[in-house]
């Protein structure tokens, strides 16, 4: 049985029924609350206690149930800052010994994973506190592209509105290029209305209470997947695994990008959009770009009929990769690694170098590891 202790504000009353319902087909994960004083959300902090000591106190309570890991469920790092919150998680660790974090840390972690760079940002909060967000979200590289707010300070009345209207205030935010649409808040059940709200807009919805609740289970070394919650809990455990696959290739490659596409319709995965994506700085994002038709590509018919590494030094001879690769995105070179699984490639890895180049036996060596790796991740 994996334990997560949760601090919650005094007066949230929608994450502790929204999260036990997220689990409700859990029985290896158990969560135990215990509560600090919030009663308002203000920029001058009147109404609320977030203060380290407070934070610490309150994860000893937790620890005495002898807990697996301890999360400050609560996102007032959006706008006193992600470092707020590491000061958080470290001061909890040094004084119980147990893994911790928060809100904000799982949010941004989950932006990071979907590779999110524009933001949809809905709240409940004031226009003040909104605008705080915008500007602590900008200093990790996330652009707000569209913003919904209800403007209300008392944390109780956030609670209030029930899913029609939730789902409305996240459409109002959806803005045209925005790579998802986040609920900066834990007493606003965003989870409940994520999968339909995704199905319309067609982007995931990064909800703080699911959020919060995967990096939980991530930090305590638990499973974290959940079906049918949205497209975070059914993507977000492969996403983070698949980063850190795509990061690592590039680095023994020393290529200017690296990207993973899959097809895994259970989990709403499509090749036509990268699952995850590493790139070296200044070089241009493809992660978000559908607008190929990838399985219609020369090249991955050349992985198909294959079922091998294609070394592309140049483009000077077939199979050739897309004009758009070329031309848009300025790849010159490329290693393509394909995945099978059940006798089908579901799946493929590329590394990009934005000038021509010999790969070398080593970059081949590393491209097989990470389909290796790739091949153990869509099998567990």
């Amino acid at each position: 049985m994996t334990r997560i202790g949760m601090i919650v504000p005094s007066s949230n009353t929608t994450l502790e029924p929204a999260t036990r319902r997220l689990l409700a087909e859990r029985s290896d994960v158990d969560v135990l609350c215990t509560r600090i004083p919030v009663r308002a959300i203000t920029r001058d902090g009147t109404g609320a206690s977030f203060d380290v000591e407070t934070m610490v106190s309150a994860a000893e309570l937790l620890a005495d149930a002898e807990v697996d890991c301890v999360v400050w469920n609560g996102t007032a790092g959006s706008w006193l800052g992600a470092d707020h919150d590491r000061r958080i998680a470290s001061a909890i660790t040094d004084r119980t010994g147990l893994p911790a974090t928060t809100s904000t840390l799982a949010i941004l972690q989950a932006c990071h994973d979907f590779g999110v760079t524009e933001l949809a940002c809905a709240s409940p909060y004031t226009a003040d506190v909104a605008e705080a967000i915008v500007a602590e979200y900008a200093g990790h590289g996330i652009t707000i592209t569209g913003r919904s707010e209800w403007c209300l300070s008392d944390n109780r009345a956030f609670a209030a509105p029930g899913a029609a209207e939730v789902a409305e205030l996240l459409r109002s935010a959806a803005k045209p290029g925005a790579h998802a649409v986040g609920l900066i808040c834990t007493n606003v059940d965003g989870a409940a209305v994520a999968a339909d709200v995704e199905r319309e807009l067609g982007v995931p919805v990064i909800d703080s209470i699911a959020a919060t609740l995967w990096w939980a289970l991530e930090t305590a070394g638990a499973p974290s997947r959940i079906n049918g919650a949205g497209a975070l809990l059914d993507q977000a455990d492969l996403r983070h695994r698949a980063s850190r696959i795509v990061a690592e290739l590039r680095v023994r490659t020393g290529c200017d990008r690296t990207t993973l596409r899959v097809d895994d319709p259970l989990r709403g995965l499509h090749v036509d959009l990268c699952a995850a994506e590493s790139r070296a700085d200044g070089v241009r994002s493809i992660q978000h770009d559908p607008s190929l038709d990838q399985r219609g590509l020369e090249t991955v018919r050349w992985l198909d009929e294959h079922r091998r590494v294609l070394v592309q030094p140049a483009f000077t001879e077939p199979p050739f990769p897309p004009q758009a690769l070329r031309e848009v995105y300025g790849v010159s070179a490329q290693v393509l690694g394909p995945v099978e699984r059940g006798g089908e490639v579901v799946a493929w890895l590329s590394a990009h170098s934005i000038g021509e180049r010999a790969w070398t036996e080593s970059d081949v060596d590393a491209m097989n590891a990470a389909r290796d790796a790739v091949a153990a991740l869509l099998d567990r």
